[in-house]
């Protein structure tokens, strides 16, 4: 896959980044969306100009984000981990049952 340069811009600031191919540039356009909606969010709400203080504030914003979406991944995680004892505790007793039939046939038989 050969490199490219594309050209993005976020809150009016124009970048040149590297990216690998055409699924990567797609991926880089929806980052950057993100990225310039959350710091125009901040602007408005923080009613500031400095553009460091916006960035910053964006990037704690997107971080919060993130952490929350981790927080839900190792709940849903931790979840996914008790359904799945509890099928196996479901498909223990199911074997166990299943043999009891079995050894009751074997012996009326």
């Amino acid at each position: 896959m050969i490199d490219k340069i594309i050209d993005i811009e976020i809150y009016g600031q124009k970048f040149r980044i590297r990216v690998k191919g055409e699924e990567d540039e797609k991926y880089i356009s929806h980052l950057t969306e993100h990225v310039d909606q959350k710091m125009r969010e901040v602007a408005v709400k923080s009613k500031s100009a400095d553009n460091l203080k916006i960035s910053v504030l964006a990037a704690l914003n997107i971080a919060d984000e993130y952490f929350l979406c981790q927080k839900k991944l190792d709940q849903l995680n931790e979840y996914i981990g008790h359904l799945e004892n509890e099928l196996e505790s479901l498909e223990d007793h199911l074997y166990r049952d299943e043999n009891k039939c079995n050894d009751q046939d074997e012996a009326t038989k």
